[in-house]
């Protein structure tokens, strides 16, 4: 999408966003299948039998929140068909405001439907997956809105739903370079719940502990998260243009931005750890222990920049199978064995178990730190960038 806004191929991208519909549409079947079919036995895979009856109430938590939050599913395909469109033809605002907004309504509709305020009633785990499910609708209709009454800034959406036919060339085209990325970001997902999987044998209390580090977390990731999807959009827009070298420079000065500022927010993080936890109903055990995971979290969080905005780089060069290696072919070959090895062979406690895992993104960067640095690679997968990519930023 991004390389034929670069050369204002408005129907390219027209026809990008409809194999984005039909890809959506199928994508949202398998979820409710799956989710429907085996949820049960997916929240069962995160419970051990040494938490007794603590075990059983998460359980029956687990489902009950299961049931409601598929609802999302449908909203938020459509948001990341809209939303990505937007990126792609250099409208960043809308997504991000409209993210802003689910966020804000989010967090409103917890509290309120969460601890029955306001004269709602008290829903508990229910109330947390309809604010959510209320939210991510919120959001679909503020970016589809947007998208639709603004035709003269979006003219790809003119005549997007006359038909869903996409050119045989195009959806060849896009299942050659898509399906290693569609692909990436099953296992990709798989993967990190298998990481959590191997983490919760260490009981509720690490489970708990690991969803209150990586929701903070998450809230400090935005930033360099967003520089990745920015790298990439810039700098397909670039390829697209056939403009090379501002295609390399480009990337190397969003990675290098990317990384000063998560050194920012990540010192932010590191000196709020203690902070954050005790917003959470939960033993001081649990905030503890998630305080110095959030510390390690903001420790290694820089590499993460890097190593997301270096993804992004490779893959908007079109050699995905290289990013699928990079990134799924690291986790399932490299993470997942390590975090199931330390887990269940050694008797070291959970904190360091964690910060060696999260340490391991070291070899990971040192692969994309070469793979940017190469420069015969470099132009086989990015279709123009050069050797100078990765000496910019050293």
């Amino acid at each position: 999408g991004a390389q034929f806004y670069g050369s204002r191929d408005y129907k390219g991208i027209r026809d990008t966003f409809r194999f984005k519909v039909i890809t959506g549409i199928v994508i949202s079947a398998l979820t409710f299948l799956v989710l429907l079919g085996f949820g049960q036995n997916l929240i069962q895979l995160f419970l051990t039998s040494s938490d007794g009856s603590d075990s059983a109430a998460t359980f029956a938590y687990g489902l009950s929140y299961l049931h409601i939050i598929v609802l999302e599913i449908i909203p938020f395909v459509i948001v990341q068909i809209y939303a990505s469109t937007l990126r792609e033809t250099g409208e960043t605002v809308v997504p991000m405001a409209a993210g802003i907004a689910a966020v804000f309504i989010n967090l409103v509709l917890n509290y309120i439907l969460i601890f029955g305020k306001f004269g709602a009633p008290k829903l508990g785990v229910a109330g947390a997956a309809i604010a959510t499910v209320i939210s991510r609708v919120a959001e679909c209709g503020i970016v589809a809105g947007w998208t639709h009454f603004h035709t003269q800034k979006n003219p790809f959406i003119i005549g997007v739903y006359r038909t869903l036919k996409v050119p045989a060339a195009l959806t060849k085209k896009i299942l050659a370079k898509g399906t290693p990325l569609m692909l990436n970001e099953v296992l990709w997902a798989g993967g990190m719940a298998m990481i959590n999987q191997c983490f919760s044998v260490r009981g509720l209390s690490v489970v708990a502990a690991l969803n209150i580090t990586s929701t903070i977390a998450n809230l400090f990731n935005v930033i360099f998260i967003a520089m990745g999807s920015c790298v990439a959009i810039l700098v397909g827009q670039h390829l697209g243009a056939n403009e090379f070298q501002e295609a390399k420079d480009t990337a190397a000065k969003v990675i290098s931005f990317s990384v000063f500022v998560t050194v920012l927010t990540s010192t932010v993080l590191y000196l709020m750890s203690g902070f954050f936890p005790q917003l959470y109903n939960t033993s001081q055990a649990i905030r503890i222990l998630a305080g110095k995971m959030i510390c390690v979290n903001a420790i290694v969080m820089p590499l993460q920049a890097f190593l997301h905005a270096s993804y992004f780089t490779i893959r908007s060069g079109g050699r995905t199978w290289i990013t699928f290696m990079f990134d799924s072919g690291y986790t399932w070959c490299v993470a997942i064995p390590f975090a199931y090895c330390i887990v269940h062979f050694t008797s070291l406690e959970i904190l360091p178990v964690y910060a060696m895992y999260c340490s391991l993104d070291i070899i990971k960067a040192f692969v994309g730190f070469i793979l940017l640095k190469e420069g015969n690679l470099g132009k086989k997968y990015c279709r123009g960038l050069i050797k100078e990519n990765a000496s910019a930023l050293s």
